[in-house]
């Protein structure tokens, strides 16, 4: 199929790319219209057409992970990672239309067939197929056409900023910036009762304005806005003013106050980064209301991805209802699209569109691109559906050769700086999986891979036995794709956690004592050069030794996988078991845990994302590892002590490395977390002649001190292992 893919040097380009293949409960959806929103989009674009010091003075958020990056893993990775981000396509769109051709095995709303819209920047894109989850989904009711449901999700974002306004039937509303989303907005208000003023500088835009519903418009470069306000409302202003536009200048927001009535509310809209003149907004007691997206629900992974609708006792508008909703006035005709639709182009002339919108005199609004009615000009697409079928295949677990083939499933940053790198030219690259089309061509192309694909168990079911295997996905897929790996007599990295739980800990045991294939556990921080010179330097020293290890995580993000518990499993089982790893690689067989949070697992996540646990070992050995959400990013992100008999190491980051013996202090100085050397490690194993890296029992034991660590936070008691 093709998409339209956008580079970070500014290139835009239709590339082919393996269809993709339905999330879980989703859907895949033949795309027959996707409207282009000249505002995001074109800002997209603009940024990436910039030089690297503009991009940088552009996100400032980004430049701090960078820094923080470089603190952690040294300049070169940081550096490397930014090249990964700067040289990757990224896809375009967010609001599209189509007919299913497939269904997940677990959604229960949709058939093949069915013709809906589609949002969300995660997977509604300009493309030939998208997959997509059942709740950025909506039927199309009969009588709305294709391309005007392809606008549900702008629609949508106008909607709820309409709602966020909390305006009542005679209402004066101020609508600032008319392009594509101040004009649904217009309409929207219009629609439900309210009277609109709409001010835009392009004159074009104020006509279209008048037939989506504004009572009056006004050119700022012509009329003084807070007059002709003024004039309008009989001197009391408007009751609330949306502001659909963008960029940091104070003047929209000092105009917006300026026109309220006392107490009247603001709503931002656009990306626009408001300052407010204290004194005016606070006489006045205005509110300020910033509108999220399409509704609740947007950037929750656990209603989008996961399925999980709000009662709609508690919240009457999700971001899905709001889809509903639009779709209705687009029936009922309370929504004509007519208007705004400036241009309609077949989507093979997508690059072109793009660079005219790009124009200075560019007059569009809203501008549809037309799909053929077949997804592929080499045929007709059938999607696989993942059946994680379970086959019993018996064999000795012995490398008797070369791997014939690599295959990779996860294509994100962290395979493409990480990992592949260190493989690349050392083992036969095979296929590479990822559930975004655009990233599996782009790898497919960068690492030489022979077949980019988006469906895992296809590939795993088609690989000849005693393949390769990298499993660089999120982590609630781990343990299904390492027991379909292993059925095929695979041998597999798959990166930290192994599993979620003991009871898939138990599936996979059963696997590698039936399968051939061997298990390796992405715990890095045992091969880095720094944790090979303390093994060094405790090496022949008698008796118990003590680790402490501080690890300094910082806050999670609310949208961040990682607070999705489904997926993630938390930060407890997903990230601190690295540590754990490390306690038992210095000190051995760990023999019991007590462990403990420090903030109560209630607010923003119901799961635990600091810890503390004191370790014991078989020969009397200890390892606090503190790992927590709390701190501040001035102090490095892991440290560990190792105290023996006659002997102090001291790390910071794995990157310096002091020795304290004899009185003396000898510094080492790093540059690795240990990926590189895990890799070529194992690449050596998977070339033949060389011992296994990581033996599968000692990663089972991290595993079980992860497990003992949760069980002993939820029973508040020391947990024997």
């Amino acid at each position: 199929m093709k998409q339209l893919a956008q580079y970070q040097d500014g290139r835009l380009e239709l590339q082919e790319v393996p269809a993709p293949t339905p999330p879980p409960g989703g859907i895949l959806v033949r795309v027959t219209h996707s409207v282009i929103s000249p505002g995001t989009e074109k800002m997209k674009v603009e940024q990436a057409r910039m030089s690297l010091l503009q991009k940088a003075k552009a996100r400032p958020d980004q430049v701090k992970k960078v820094l923080d990056t470089a603190r952690t893993l040294g300049w070169r990775a940081a550096m490397e990672k930014v090249k990964n981000r700067l040289e990757s396509p990224s896809p375009l769109g967010y609001s599209a239309a189509g007919e299913i051709i497939a269904v997940d095995e677990g959604n229960t709303r949709f058939r093949v067939g069915d013709k809906v819209a589609c949002g969300g920047a995660e997977c509604a894109f300009h493309a030939e197929l998208v997959a997509v989850p059942d709740l950025l989904a909506s039927p199309v009711p009969d009588g709305v056409a294709g391309w005007q449901a392809a606008y549900t999700t702008l629609a949508s974002i106008s909607m709820q900023a309409v709602r966020q306004a909390d305006v009542k039937l005679g209402d004066r509303v101020l609508v600032v910036g008319q392009g594509l989303v101040g004009q649904l907005a217009t309409s929207l208000l219009a629609a439900s009762g309210a009277r609109v003023m709409g001010v835009d500088l392009v004159s074009s835009r104020l006509e279209v304005a008048r037939q989506m519903g504004a009572e009056r418009v006004v050119h700022p470069g012509q009329t003084k806005v807070e007059d002709a306000v003024r004039e309008w409302t009989e001197g009391l202003g408007v009751d609330a003013v949306l502001l659909c536009v963008g960029g940091k200048s104070p003047a929209p927001a000092e105009q917006a106050i300026t026109c309220l009535r006392d107490r009247g509310t603001m709503v931002i809209v656009g990306i626009y980064d408001a300052t407010l003149e204290w004194k005016t907004a606070y006489m006045k007691d205005i509110q300020v209301r910033y509108s999220r997206s399409y509704g609740p629900g947007r950037y929750d992974p656990q209603y989008e991805w996961g399925g999980r609708d709000y009662p709609v006792g508690y919240v009457r508008w999700t971001e899905n209802r709001n889809f509903e909703a639009a779709l209705h006035l687009m029936k009922s005709g309370g929504l004509n699209l007519s208007p705004v639709t400036t241009r309609r182009a077949a989507f093979h002339d997508a690059v072109s569109v793009y660079n005219d919108l790009m124009a200075s005199d560019n007059a569009d609004i809203g501008v549809v691109l037309e799909y053929a009615a077949s997804s592929s000009g080499s045929g007709e697409i059938v999607p696989t559906i993942n059946t994680r079928p379970a086959p019993e295949v018996r064999g000795e677990k012995k490398l008797t050769g070369p791997v014939p083939a690599l295959h990779v499933i996860g294509a994100g940053n962290f395979a493409r700086t990480m990992l592949l790198p260190h493989l690349k030219g050392r083992v036969p690259f095979g296929t590479i999986v990822n559930q975004t089309s655009l990233s599996a061509r782009h790898v497919k192309e960068k690492f030489g891979f022979a077949e980019a694909a988006t469906d895992a168990a296809s590939v795993l079911a088609a690989s000849p036995e005693r393949a390769g295997v990298v499993i660089a996905t999120r982590h609630h897929l781990h343990a299904p794709l390492v027991l379909q790996a292993l059925a095929k007599q695979a041998h597999v990295f798959v990166e930290k956690p192994l599993c979620l739980t003991r009871q898939e800990l138990a599936e996979i045991d059963a696997a590698m004592a039936s399968s051939s294939g061997s298990v390796l556990v992405g715990f890095n921080r045992r091969f880095a050069p720094a944790t090979a010179e303390v093994k060094k330097a405790l090496f022949g020293i008698p008796g118990p030794k003590t680790l402490s290890f501080h690890v300094f995580a910082g806050k999670l993000a609310p949208d961040h996988w990682y607070a999705n518990l489904d997926e993630s499993g938390g930060r407890v089982l997903g990230e601190a078991c690295h540590f754990f790893d490390f306690a038992c690689h210095l000190l051995g067989r760990p023999v019991q845990v007590t462990a403990q949070t420090v903030w109560p697992v209630r607010g923003s996540h119901s799961f635990p994302d600091s810890v503390t646990a004191q370790i014991a070992f078989e020969d009397g050995s200890c390892a606090q590892i503190i790992y927590t959400a709390e701190g501040d990013y001035a102090f490095p992100k892991e440290t560990f002590r190792v105290f023996a008999p006659g002997l102090v190491a001291e790390c910071e980051n794995f990157q310096k490395l002091t020795l304290y013996k004899g009185r003396k202090a000898v510094t080492h100085k790093y540059g690795s977390k240990g990926h590189a050397e895990e890799m070529q490690q194992w690449a050596a194993f998977l070339s033949g002649g060389a011992p296994h890296p990581l033996p599968y029992v000692d990663s089972r034991q991290s595993m079980l001190l992860t497990f003992g660590v949760l069980e002993s936070l939820q029973q508040n008691a020391p947990v024997k292992l």
